[in-house]
């Protein structure tokens, strides 16, 4: 039997969308809807059509399609539970640890606040993807509007828990930047340094970063390196615990 098909698209000034459809039943769902128009272009290109939307968090840029899509496509709307009264046209709420079936397969929701208090991440199980959000991104992290630094380490943890290999689709192109940056405070990283250069060329050609994997960020991602002796070098920061290093990296980030 055939798995879920995964289509991502850019959309909005450097945002992605992503489509991920069951070719048996021809269920389509849409991770956030960023722009209205831009998802029904992409449905439209592969010839699916939607039925459901799941929403990772509040922020317009993330949430702005969905009243179209859902009067447009009578969608189901799943989403976080504890923005459920930020986010208009919810059907369905969740919650960390819930799953939910989509078209046979396992979907288990993250928790991952911090970007904001009721982020919620998808982990498609069986297939081997998560959908970050603004949680985490190709080297680099969201910036924390809503919670705290210990709150999104915390988060950052959860995500680094999972399989090396699994696939991760986030919601921003931010990875050319995010590089430079990471090079700063981690400039001895061989992998990194090739990586960089590998961005580079891909954004020179217009390609898309994205998706990484968690075990290309756990190589690479400052932000999930904390405990690197490196790191800690660069930052002066040898004996402080690992909460605190992600701390002062997310605030050297900040003041890029």
């Amino acid at each position: 039997m055939a798995g879920l098909e995964f289509f991502q698209f850019p959309t909005l000034s450097d945002n992605y969308g992503v489509l991920v459809h069951d070719p048996a039943s021809g269920a389509t769902a849409s991770i956030d809807a960023p722009d209205a128009g831009d998802v029904h272009k992409a449905l439209s290109e592969k010839g699916w059509s939607l039925t459901h939307i799941l929403v990772t968090h509040h922020h317009w840029d993330h949430v702005q399609g969905i009243g179209d899509l859902k009067s447009e496509n009578g969608c189901r709307v799943i989403g976080p539970a504890d923005e459920a009264d930020k986010i208009e046209h919810i059907d369905e709420t969740v919650s960390d640890g819930d799953t939910f079936d989509f078209c046979g397969e396992t979907v288990s929701c993250i928790s991952t606040p911090g970007h904001t208090l009721g982020m919620i991440n998808f982990h498609f199980t069986d297939s081997g993807v998560v959908f970050t959000g603004d949680t985490l991104f190709a080297l680099g992290c969201g910036r924390i509007f809503e919670g705290d630094p210990a709150m999104m380490w915390s988060s950052m943890q959860k995500l680094m828990a999972l399989p090396a290999e699994t696939i991760v689709y986030c919601g921003h192109e931010y990875t050319q930047t995010n590089a430079r940056f990471a090079l700063s405070v981690d400039p001895d990283n061989a992998k990194l340094v090739i990586r960089a250069a590998q961005i580079d060329a891909l954004r020179a050609d217009g390609k898309p970063t994205l998706p990484t994997t968690i075990g290309e960020e756990l190589d690479t991602n400052p932000f999930l390196r904390a405990s690197d002796a490196s790191i800690r070098k660069v930052l002066g920061m040898e004996s402080a615990d690992d909460a605190e290093v992600f701390a002062e990296i997310r605030k050297r980030k900040d003041n890029a």
